[in-house]
């Protein structure tokens, strides 16, 4: 039979004791070592974002904006005058000439005022034939009193010459003599003062006829002024052109000035680009500029610069200089780019999403293995449509991603998938 050792119980309450000495220890530093392990990485699929590789050499800095194509000469026909839309002789959409009637304006009061004046011009020139006729009469018989005064003042020179004669034969008293002396004197003066209201007669002649052609004219102008506006009741196209819009109905009623339709010549166009005001500061005419129709792409120049800003924004006008491509027309819309300047050696990645020009912000860093990504923080430059230049951060090599990643602006580190 066994016997019972006394220490048997002793010895196996110190190993129970030491086992569970050993396991608090145990369980003390795992817990010490988890505590001391960093939260694990989230992990992004690969394929769900944009990275681009640090590179060094040229870049042209560029600025985009969309736009439309706007003709460079556009004609606004108003009306002349009131009136009430008659007739639409032409739809928007077909080519004209200058003499185009495209649309006819009724006007009766015009047309009472047009007849009114143009009576007015014949009775004017009427008076005027009369006036003329009598003024020429009251010239004729002046003329005629100055012939007759001339006459007489011959008579007397006569008389006086043979009375002297005979008064030295004294055949003729002195008296006599002097009565020939006084009728000569009488009639030099009559002679004279006949001749100068014949002279005034003249210029009054002239007076009264210009006073009376003036008048003519004036009522002529005005005649003319109404016939040209009853002409202009017919509205025309005024140049070479199409058609690109009217602007009334038929039995509108439009007053003077009224904008009627509007022409263009689709075959001048230029590009209208609404470019951000934070990249217009850097615009300069006649810089070069590529122009996207979606159907081909057009070389220009920049031609005007806005001098207003308008909701964030400047309109820049680009100059075509390339054959337009077809299909290309008024108010299609059209992307373009702007060459602002070519950078020789620069440091450069792709644009990131929320790259600012001058800037600081943070990018993941791919790791060498490319399985995790490390953010952190980057210095911008000048920036481009595309790209951006690197000033601090990076260095040529260097992959970063470009996309948004703000879902993870609590990591500083990813896992990539």
């Amino acid at each position: 039979m066994d016997i019972q050792r006394k220490d048997a119980g002793r010895k196996r309450l110190i190993r129970r004791v030491i086992y569970v000495a050993v396991l608090i220890v145990a369980i003390g530093a795992i817990g010490v070592g988890l505590g001391k392990l960093k939260p694990a990485a989230p992990t992004v699929e690969r394929g769900t974002v944009w990275m681009d590789t640090v590179k060094r050499g040229p870049m042209v800095r560029n600025c985009r904006g969309l736009g439309t194509l706007v003709a460079e000469d556009i004609l606004i026909i108003p009306a002349e005058t009131d009136g009430r839309v008659a007739k639409r002789l032409m739809l928007p959409g077909v080519n004209v000439k200058a003499d185009t009637p495209i649309m006819v304006l009724t006007n009766p009061d015009l047309e009472v005022a047009m007849n009114d004046f143009e009576w007015q011009v014949k009775q004017a020139k009427a008076n005027y034939e009369d006036l003329r006729v009598r003024l020429l009469s009251q010239q004729i018989d002046q003329r005629s009193l100055v012939t007759k005064t001339g006459s007489e003042f011959n008579q007397a020179k006569l008389t006086l010459d043979r009375d002297r004669q005979l008064l030295k034969l004294n055949l003729k008293s002195d008296l006599e003599v002097r009565l020939s002396e006084a009728k000569y004197d009488e009639l030099v003066s009559r002679l004279e003062n006949e001749k100068q209201r014949l002279d005034i007669l003249a210029q009054s002649i002239t007076a009264q006829l210009d006073a009376q052609k003036v008048q003519i004219e004036k009522l002529q102008a005005q005649y003319e002024l109404k016939k040209r506006q009853f002409a202009q009741l017919t509205v025309r196209a005024g140049t070479v052109g199409l058609l690109q819009q009217l602007s009334v109905e038929v039995g509108q009623h439009v007053t003077a000035g009224t904008a009627l339709a509007r022409v263009s010549q689709p075959w001048k166009l230029k590009a209208e680009l609404k470019i951000p005001e934070t990249q217009a500061k850097d615009i300069q005419f006649g810089q070069i500029a590529q122009i996207d129709t979606r159907n081909g792409i057009i070389p220009g120049t920049v031609m005007r610069i806005d001098p207003a800003a308008v909701n964030g924004t400047v309109t820049i006008d680009v100059k075509l200089q390339g054959a337009l491509p077809q299909g290309a027309r008024p108010d299609l819309s059209v992307d373009g780019v702007i060459e602002l300047e070519r950078l020789a050696d620069v440091v450069y990645v792709g644009r990131p999403v929320f790259g600012q020009p001058n800037s600081q912000i943070t990018l993941f860093k791919l790791e060498d293995d490319g399985k995790g990504a490390n953010r952190i923080p980057v210095k911008l430059g000048r920036t481009s449509v595309n790209t951006i230049e690197i000033i601090e951060g990076l260095k040529v090599g260097d992959q970063v991603i470009l996309s948004d990643m703000s879902a993870w602006d609590a990591q500083n580190r990813i896992r990539l998938n």
